[in-house]
């Protein structure tokens, strides 16, 4: 009598990612997303800022504008498509920046303890204490409010949340059998930090790093609708606060914009909770 054995997946959390019906719905919203993004210079190749048409078109009047125009005569649909390589760029950029900026910190405080930790725990500490968004208003009102900047911003007021994850993983992980065998090697700390140690530390990373694209696009809207970004460029958020003096005769001049932002950033949501769920193995079963 033969014991029946399960065939295992190479990659499991692959495998719970994909069956997972949330993940999915989400990560198809974020390929649309990213498809419209990167198709607005050839669907709408002119400026997105010029004047097209007669002011304060409604949704359906017109073939070529289907979503109308504003109160400056510019179609709605081509800022909107525009608006999404901007917020795309800047939530993704800004997240990278603050992984990194995270990851380097937390690895350095969490590997080496002692004072290095100690000295790093309170700068992470003393970035906490400030509000992430009015450290990022600060920044932006300094410096001239252009893209870079408000990058720039985002990824020094975000990086916190992912160097005290990197340093509790990193402490957990320091004393395993895997690191001792390193340093019994001859391992260089360089090397124990990034070969070992650091892709083991990487799902949850990962999941908040996803998590940050959407923080990142949301403090970029709001910044935006303040005003304080570049106005020479289109903006979901920038477009939302043009159209709050419209709300009574033309309220879709907000709502197609904010609509835009919502998807984005529940596509986003949805993604990390389904990240989240796929690497972590109790959560799997």
């Amino acid at each position: 009598m033969s014991a029946r054995t399960t065939r295992q997946p190479r990659h499991p959390a692959l495998s719970a990612f994909l069956r997972d019906p949330a993940a999915l719905t989400g990560a198809l919203l974020l390929v649309c997303t990213v498809v419209v993004a990167l198709l607005a210079p050839w669907v709408y190749p002119g400026d997105p800022l010029a004047m097209v048409t007669r002011p304060l078109v409604w949704p359906g009047e017109s073939i070529t504008h289907p979503l109308g125009s504003d109160s400056m005569g510019r179609d709605v649909l081509a800022g909107i498509a525009h608006g999404a390589r901007i917020s795309l760029t800047v939530g993704l950029v800004a997240a990278v920046l603050s992984v990194v900026i995270g990851v380097l910190v937390g690895a350095v405080g969490g590997y080496f303890g002692g004072w290095a930790d100690d000295l790093l725990a309170r700068i992470t500490e003393l970035f906490q204490t400030v509000p992430s968004f009015l450290l990022v208003i600060v920044l932006v009102t300094i410096w001239r409010p252009t893209s870079p900047v408000v990058v720039m911003a985002i990824g020094v007021a975000s990086w916190p949340v992912i160097a005290r994850l990197v340093r509790a993983e990193f402490r957990s992980l320091r004393e395993r059998e895997f690191v001792l065998a390193a340093r019994a090697q001859g391992y260089r700390h360089l090397r124990i930090i990034f070969s070992e140690i650091l892709p083991n530390a990487a799902p949850p990373v990962i999941v908040t790093g996803s998590v940050l694209v959407a923080t990142a696009i949301l403090m970029e809207s709001a910044l935006s609708f303040l005003g304080l970004t570049d106005p020479n460029v289109v903006s979901w958020g920038r477009m939302v606060g043009e159209g709050r003096e419209f709300l009574r005769s033309a309220w879709y001049l907000s709502a197609a914009p904010g609509l835009a932002i919502v998807l984005t950033v529940l596509s986003l949501n949805l993604v990390g909770d389904g990240l989240n769920d796929a690497f972590n193995p109790r959560l799997r079963r």
